[in-house]
């Protein structure tokens, strides 16, 4: 007698991510949003009678992706103020507007935009740092996507709160209230070193001990930063927070791209996560992180798209892209980053800092059902010798035909389930006058 099972998917190539590699003839069998097993196909026609069962001709089969940094309300600032260095483009354009426009429905409308961009683009999982953290996490919930909520903390006041203790108090209280939600996480987010006090970085610190979650914060992202740290603090960055304690196995740097070989080194030593922004790195003119070199002192990182105000797309296959070729471009070395790690970075990397790799980021037994089917079959893919080099260097976020977050079939054959596209673009336009105006 057959056993039984909720999806059985039939990619004409499967990649697990671990081990690295590329399965064909696999099938991938799944019963109550997790995968149950993966064996091959005519093995598993044999032994299990699946409710739903999906042939995909022509199409690999991946882990969802994770964007391990993004401000995701924010795609309602796309394209507002571009061309700007890091520092003039928040003080004179992005922090004048979110003190004018920033509430619960802005967060929430521009939350939803960004869900249903990445989920077509084969996101299942993001790593959220905004205010309003609440509203962005039913946004999700509404979309269907998993979420590391960012209990975002800064010393001055915004629309969201008045001072550290008042982010933080609201950041738990979020917690508390969405905690039972099956597809969200959490983090604390502190934005920055030159925007956080060492007593609030102490406080974070001990919560983040006693509650097991990440920390998740922007760290060298520009050398003005660093500059200005030594001047006021006598210490660059991250160093400050190693004398804090923060450094650790639930540390997430996002960006560091000004670091040292010591600090490379001790990030390691420490067993620190890095979110590689390579993108949004270029475009504000602040550098490019040297993954090559963390990756060879074993530093894990998972890449982000950052927020779109400064990307501007939310895209994990041009990010894979990007990183693959500015690590081979800045190290002179062809072999750095290759296909396969850049995929690791966007899959299992992002999972490992956000620790979730027992739960998604590789298509294992035991795992959530996280899975994103890619067509190759257009003429510009062909021919297909390898399959994870062409998910790097060929295709796009365009050619992402099927999404499936939880064992739910979220994008079916390009379409986005639950979500409706005139009431989106609506809400865009909405907060588009809203702004101009």
């Amino acid at each position: 007698m057959k056993a039984h099972a909720d999806l059985l998917l039939l990619p004409q190539w499967l990649v697990p991510v671990e081990p690295v590699g590329t399965l064909t003839d696999h099938a991938v069998v799944v019963l109550d949003g997790r995968i149950l097993d993966v064996l091959p196909a005519a093995e598993a026609q044999k032994r299990y009678d699946a409710t739903h069962c999906l042939a995909l001709p022509g199409q690999v089969l991946i882990p969802g992706l994770v964007n391990l940094h993004c401000h995701a309300a924010m795609s309602l600032l796309r394209g507002f103020a571009d061309d700007q260095p890091l520092m003039a483009w928040l003080q004179q354009h992005i922090w004048p507007a979110e003190k004018k426009h920033l509430s619960e429905a802005f967060v929430r409308d521009g939350t939803l935009l960004a869900a249903a961009e990445m989920l077509a683009g084969g996101v299942t999982t993001v790593n959220d740092m905004y205010f309003f953290p609440a509203a962005a996490g039913e946004a999700y919930v509404q979309a269907g996507m998993r979420a590391t909520l960012g209990m975002i903390v800064l010393e001055f006041p915004s629309a969201y709160a008045t001072d550290a203790d008042d982010y933080l108090a609201r950041g738990l209280a979020m917690r508390d209230k969405l905690g039972d939600e099956p597809l969200l996480n959490f983090a604390f987010a502190p934005h920055a070193p030159y925007t956080i006090s060492d007593g609030t970085f102490s406080r974070i610190n001990t919560l983040s001990e006693q509650l097991g979650l990440p920390i998740h914060t922007h760290i060298h992202e520009t050398a003005d930063e660093v500059t200005a740290s030594l001047q006021q603090h006598g210490v660059r960055p991250l160093e400050r927070l190693a004398r804090l304690g923060l450094l650790g196995p639930n540390f997430i740097g996002v960006h560091a791209v000004h670091l040292n070989e010591a600090e490379i080194d001790f990030l390691a030593t420490h067993g620190c996560h890095v979110a590689h922004c390579p993108t949004s790195n270029l475009k504000l003119a602040s550098g490019v992180a040297p993954v090559s070199q963390l990756a060879a002192a074993g530093v894990n990182f998972g890449l982000g798209s950052d927020g779109a105000a400064s990307n501007n797309r939310l895209d994990l296959f041009a990010e894979m892209r990007l990183a693959a070729l500015l690590a081979k471009g800045v190290s002179g070395d062809a072999a750095a980053l290759p296909a396969a790690a850049a995929l690791r970075a966007a899959t299992l990397g992002g999972a490992s800092a956000l620790n979730l790799d027992s739960q998604i980021g590789s298509i294992t037994p035991g795992k959530r059902a996280d899975l994103v089917a890619v067509d190759l079959t257009s003429v510009s893919s062909q021919p297909v010798f390898d399959p994870i080099s062409h998910l790097v260097y060929v295709a796009g976020r365009e050619a992402v035909r099927h999404v499936w977050v939880d064992g739910k079939h979220i994008i079916n054959n390009h379409g986005l389930a639950g979500l409706d596209k005139d009431d989106l673009i609506a809400r865009a336009a909405y907060w588009h006058t809203k702004i101009t105006a």
